[in-house]
């Protein structure tokens, strides 16, 4: 397996994490994205949105982060991290929702203000952070995981964007349930962190 991938991407980060817990070799393929290799023909072959990640396996391309982690739970036959039973699978795949949604346009996006200097409104971005994070946090009460009584790929979708959070002005010390749980994913077996930068509340 290939993954393409930037050390800063959080979304490229989900996938390599979640490669990494289930003990899975991949070989990482970093992607230049300031020199705009996202935006390669070679690349658009893999993704034609010119996004990263994209996992390759095989004849199999893989684009999209969440996608990824759908597929190597299937791939692989891990119905702990993708449960069958409907409403389990409901229970991740509202929360991998959550990680498209209001993840990306609340702490990812405010990071992305702070990291590449990206012409979002920040303050917006920090505004909605808030919101979900309260959401998750109030999810996390009297619960360990996410969507599960153990670790799903939902909680692995949620896990980057929400740690590097303070990268972008958000402020995390609000939410206790959210930093235990940061807590718990950090001490599974296998995990890799997402690269800090001196950015943002970590200045």
């Amino acid at each position: 397996m290939k993954l393409y991938v930037h050390p800063l991407s959080g979304h490229a980060h989900r996938a390599r994490l979640f490669l990494s817990l289930l003990g899975q070799p991949v070989e990482l393929v970093e992607v230049d994205l300031l020199a705009g290799a996202h935006k390669s023909p070679e690349f658009l072959e893999l993704n034609p949105f010119g996004q990263i990640p994209v996992l390759v396996d095989g004849e199999a391309v893989v684009p999209d982060s969440n996608a990824i982690l759908v597929y190597l739970s299937k791939k692989l036959g891990r119905t702990d991290w993708l449960p069958e039973a409907p409403a389990a699978a409901a229970a991740v795949q509202r929360w991998l929702s959550v990680a498209a949604g209001d993840i990306a346009f609340g702490p990812a996006r405010a990071r992305l203000a702070t990291l590449f200097n990206a012409p979002v409104d920040g303050d917006d971005a920090i505004a909605r952070a808030h919101v979900v994070l309260k959401r998750i946090d109030d999810a996390l009460v009297n619960r360990t995981w996410i969507a599960a009584d153990h670790p799903t790929i939902a909680d692995v979708a949620l896990y980057s964007y929400t740690a590097r959070a303070p990268e972008g002005f958000v402020d995390l010390n609000a939410y206790a349930n959210v930093r235990q749980w940061l807590a718990r994913v950090e001490a599974l077996p296998g995990f890799v962190a997402l690269q800090k930068s001196p950015v943002g509340l970590e200045a």
